[in-house]
């Protein structure tokens, strides 16, 4: 796991993906890398997603491919199948922590109150989701929790964007945040490619200057 949150660490940012012809990851794939951003989380909010996992992965093996959206063990099966290296939750299931760990595939649960993080720390996990980041209280909320809680490693997801996230990321805890921004769902069905290469470049260098 450690290596794993070191690299997403290093990225700052997680784009999340909902793709709704798996044809369409690979072209968007390579805009996220040719932007400076070669990681990508593909979100089960569509059925594309496993067969978007798959091309992606034979296409680009160089890039950190994790499944979003995972709520069940049937869904982090197929994850886990596609070639996904880790798996992100919106929520707190010990079901499907439970499977994961069966899978043996990193898991990354979702929370954003008390009771989802003493669960999450109960069984050995200290990296979460805060999600949804702006909806639930935003920096006052994450501020708030990393009192008591702060041995956390957090990656923010939900309202976050170019106008917030050196905000989210100055706080301490805060190891990435997911967004997006860069790959807004109107530039995937216009096939704006460059487009999306553009706004990733422009994500990296806010996050990184």
């Amino acid at each position: 796991m450690e290596p794993l949150i070191e690299r997403i660490a290093a990225l700052k940012i997680v784009p999340v993906i909902a793709v709704e012809h798996d044809a369409d990851i690979v072209p968007l794939g390579t805009a996220l890398a040719d932007g400076g951003l070669p990681v990508a989380e593909v979100t089960f909010r569509t059925p594309a997603a496993a067969d978007a996992i798959r091309r992606l992965r034979d296409a680009l093996p160089a890039m950190l491919i994790g499944a979003g959206t995972v709520l069940n063990y049937d869904q982090a099966r197929q994850a886990r199948a596609a070639g996904a290296a880790f798996i992100v939750s919106p929520g707190f299931n010990p079901r499907t922590v439970a499977a994961c760990r069966e899978l043996d595939i990193p898991f990354i649960p979702g929370v954003n109150n008390p009771s989802a993080i003493e669960a999450a720390l109960e069984l050995g996990i200290s990296t979460v989701k805060f999600f949804p980041a702006e909806a639930s209280g935003g920096l006052r909320m994450i501020k708030a929790l990393l009192g008591p809680y702060n041995q956390l490693q957090l990656l923010p997801t939900g309202g976050i964007d170019a106008d917030n996230i050196r905000d989210y990321l100055a706080l301490p805890g805060v190891i990435a945040c997911g967004g997006s921004w860069m790959v807004d769902k109107k530039l995937i069905a216009e096939k704006r490619w460059d487009e999306v290469a553009r706004r990733t470049r422009a994500a990296v260098a806010l996050v990184r200057r």
